[in-house]
């Protein structure tokens, strides 16, 4: 019999720990976040990276959700070359 497991997200899921599913959910939101804000300058890959400060390779990991290739350092970083100040928040 197969056994069914319940999460409460998708990160819970894949983590393996609660450590490890909090970073990659904040990993996901601000690179979901610096990629709405290329999609509204309208800019190409390589205009992107010269905004974010990293390589055209970068953007294309970041645009596409590997958030495995980002530290959270890193995507604080591009936000902030991109004028932004990252905000998090803790639950309980």
């Amino acid at each position: 019999m197969i056994e069914v497991q319940t999460f409460n997200s998708v990160w819970d899921a894949i983590a393996d720990t609660p450590e490890q599913a909090a970073n990659l959910q904040a990993r996901a939101e601000l690179m979901r976040q610096i990629t709405l804000i290329i999609q509204a300058n309208e800019w190409k890959q390589v205009d992107a990276a010269i905004h974010c400060g990293v390589t055209q390779p970068r953007i294309n990991h970041l645009l596409r959700g590997r958030v495995s290739r980002f530290s959270l350092d890193a995507l604080v970083n591009i936000a902030a070359a991109l004028g932004g100040c990252p905000r998090m928040s803790a639950k309980s």
